[in-house]
């Protein structure tokens, strides 16, 4: 199997996996529970928190631990809504998670700016600077893209937050950034950063929300208190240790260098064929392509049968027609159609990757004789 879909999943590690076991089935002690061994585990929970802290390149703020990317995007979005005339401000290129929730936001009566994205895919920072005001509560911009792999400069608009809004929170939903981009967030001052342990070789079903300032944002869920009032919940302890291991055994400078590699690799292969473009973007982890005359979905279901994984967009988002985010871009139905994401890994090889571009333009020229 060669697995090109890295930005829906990651195969997790198994050490991760050794980590999970020990805490569901010999440390499995609740932390909120008031016994040593709770304690101790309430203790460690602390420790992780602190490590995330230090990765994110602070030792300001809070960590919140979530099911995942959705509930912590919901989190710091409704979480930071406040009752009043204030405005709400979102990229067009945002993860259904992030973009449904400003949909919602709208619906109820709040006032909601979309901002539009570049040919490049990043975030247009001169209408962003025109749309914010002394009135915009929040600002949503995601780090990377996951359709795309653009990357937004966040410290550009961190400035424009702070010339024109200084007020407004920003969030940045940094999924596909996390573990994987070299980057401190005190150099664009987020309010809120989203983390996804399984888009890092962590387990499914475990998050973080960072939180510089917890006193700005409200619970959106509610029960026993955990997490400081701010996420009501029995914390996954065997995930976020196996999320905390995952961290741990990450080099993100040497695994970004390699990564790059892989992709400038895949690029060179691919670039000899007819018929084929890509978007050069700034992140190493992900590559998107349109091929000519081929509708991306039966390319993608050609090449499973190869034992070749690829993806078509957003893995939350698969099952809808059209692409926000390329149309955003300005791309045209025929692209958005032919297009797919290959994503990748540091466990992937060379070899694999010539081996993959090789059988990708095998099959797209066998596709597109048959469709002539």
């Amino acid at each position: 199997m060669i697995y090109l879909d890295n930005a829906a999943t990651t195969k997790m590690f198994e050490g991760g996996a050794d980590i999970y076991k020990k805490y569901a089935c010999q440390s499995f002690f609740n932390p909120s529970a008031g016994y040593n061994k709770s304690i101790e585990i309430a203790k460690e929970l602390d420790g992780v928190r602190e490590h995330i802290k230090r990765r994110l390149g602070t030792t300001k703020g809070s960590i919140i631990f979530t099911s995942g990317a959705t509930e912590s995007n919901n989190l710091a979005i409704i979480g930071s809504k406040r009752n009043g005339k204030w405005e709400y401000v979102f990229s067009l290129g945002e993860h259904p998670s992030v973009y449904n929730v400003a949909r919602f936001l709208e619906s109820q009566g709040h006032i909601v700016h979309f901002v539009g994205l570049t040919k490049n895919g990043q975030v247009d920072y001169e209408v962003l600077r025109r749309v914010v005001n002394d009135k915009t509560r929040l600002i949503s911009v995601m780090h990377v893209s996951n359709e795309t792999g653009a990357v937004n400069d966040l410290v550009k608009i961190g400035e424009i937050r702070k010339e024109r809004c200084p007020q407004a929170l920003l969030h940045v939903d940094g999924v596909q950034a996390f573990c994987k981009l070299p980057f401190n967030i005190e150099d664009f001052n987020a309010d809120l950063y989203t983390i996804s342990a399984h888009k890092f070789h962590g387990p499914k079903g475990v998050g973080v929300l960072y939180v510089k300032n917890p006193s700005g944002l409200k619970n959106i869920v509610y029960g026993g208190g955990q997490e400081g009032g701010y996420r009501s919940g029995t914390e996954n302890v065997p995930c976020i240790m196996a999320m905390k291991y995952a961290i741990e055994n990450i080099d993100v400078e040497k695994n970004y260098q390699y990564v790059k590699g892989l992709k400038d690799c895949f690029i060179e292969n691919i670039e000899k064929a007819d018929g084929v473009s890509y978007l050069q973007t700034e992140s190493p982890y992900i590559l998107s392509l349109s091929f000519s005359g081929v509708n991306g979905e039966t390319l993608m279901r050609a090449l499973q049968d190869k034992d070749i994984y690829v993806g078509v967009g957003s893995a939350c988002s698969t099952k809808k027609a059209g692409n926000r985010v390329l149309e955003s871009m300005g791309m045209n139905i025929d692209e958005i159609k032919s297009h797919i994401r290959v994503s990748f890994s540091e466990e992937l090889k060379l070899d694999e990757i010539r081996k993959a571009c090789h059988e990708i333009i095998d099959t797209y020229y066998t596709i597109l004789e048959k469709v002539k």
